[in-house]
């Protein structure tokens, strides 16, 4: 590890240590709350549907975590930077693309802690769980996933975060102008489905957030 990305990572974890911690702490706590059910002592096997239901309803906290993690710690990654109107960054030794790379990578070292905490508590809690028959605990694909979640939305915000509050402002209006049209055209009537076709383009099949919709399983059939 070069002393350009130890003072980086340094750096960036002053900045958002407490979103790591806290968000490092809920990471950890979801799996054990969508099986505490199941885990309390003397009360046996919970009903497969009773158990799936309360599985499903805590699973949707994982992509609102992991977007929450990925938002606020690109913001955090940027923050000093365009305080300073990047005149630290343009002072350094290293040319533009190679300090982006090392602001990057030191966000997504720091969002490995949450990442490993969902992992010890999926563990934790399928071990300590008693589940019905015909119930497997998937620990390890729920790990994968939401690291794959907050991956996608890290790099995503650190991209639109990197740029200068023009560039936020474009991304804004573009997002503003396609819900005004789609607003008018529903109003005239018109078969028009503007935020349809790019909600499917964005979450559906192979679109690069669909890793955020769907089930979020911890235990299931």
């Amino acid at each position: 590890m070069s002393a350009m990305f130890r003072a980086v990572l340094y750096a960036q974890w002053k900045w958002s240590r407490l979103i790591v911690v806290l968000g490092t702490v809920a990471a950890f706590a979801i799996p054990l709350l969508s099986l505490q059910g199941a885990a309390r002592p003397g009360r046996g096997a919970l009903q497969a549907q009773e158990l799936l239901r309360a599985v499903q309803s805590w699973g949707t906290l994982y992509p609102l975590l992991a977007a929450a993690l990925g938002l606020l710690v690109a913001i955090a990654a940027w923050a000093a930077d365009h305080r300073g109107r990047h005149i630290h960054a343009l002072t350094l030794p290293l040319p533009r693309w190679h300090y982006v790379l090392l602001r990057f990578a030191a966000g997504f070292v720091l969002l490995v802690a949450p990442i490993a905490a969902v992992l010890a508590g999926a563990f934790l809690a399928t071990w300590t769980a008693t589940l019905a028959p015909g119930l497997q605990a998937y620990p390890i694909a729920l790990t994968v996933r939401f690291a794959l979640a907050v991956f996608v939305a890290y790099a995503v915000f650190f991209a639109i975060s990197a740029g200068t509050a023009r560039t936020a402002g474009i991304i804004l209006s573009v997002v503003a102008v396609l819900i005004f049209v789609q607003v008018v055209a529903n109003m005239a009537s018109l078969d028009l489905n503007l935020t349809g076709v790019l909600q499917t383009a964005l979450v559906g099949g192979p679109g690069p957030l669909a890793v955020f919709t769907g089930r979020w399983m911890l235990v299931d059939v």
